[in-house]
């Protein structure tokens, strides 16, 4: 996921696990040229939302190990990573990483939404779940939209 390899660059180049949100936002506008300093804080938001980063204290602290997200020669992230996704699209997209076909998945969780008389979250979460795909944590976030 591009969004994955956006967040590692700064990490990778920096050689750290932790750097400070305003090296992050240098290395992704003024270091490689793939944001605007607004976008890179956009980016940073992002990233904390999905679980990626964690803030503490004015520092980034990254939560997966970047050396374990390559970035190919040429790589430019789509500005489109730097909105938020749904709890859908999340699992979702964790459905396809997974190998699941798109269209496929989509049909099967709107089947189950149907068939279920539950939201399109907990179809997907369901789905997921009886396909092998480990979304918890995306299940908390359902949940959590459910009560709020």
């Amino acid at each position: 996921m591009s969004l994955r390899k956006a967040v590692a660059a700064p990490f990778r180049a920096k050689g750290r696990e932790r750097v400070a949100e305003s090296e992050f936002v240098v290395a992704l506008s003024l270091d490689r040229d793939w944001f605007s300093p607004d976008q890179a804080k956009r980016l940073i938001d992002v990233a904390v939302s999905e679980g990626l980063v964690a803030r503490d204290d004015g520092d980034l602290a990254v939560e997966f190990d970047p050396d374990d997200e390559p970035i190919p020669e040429g790589f430019r992230p789509d500005e489109s990573i730097i909105q938020e996704r749904s709890t859908f699209q999340r699992i979702l997209d964790a459905l396809v990483d997974a190998g699941t076909e798109k269209q496929e998945a989509v049909a099967a969780i709107n089947a189950l939404q149907s068939e279920a008389g539950v939201t399109i979250e907990a179809a997907a979460v369901l789905y997921a779940h009886k396909n092998g795909v480990d979304v918890a944590a995306h299940a908390e976030r359902a949940r959590a939209d459910l009560s709020s």
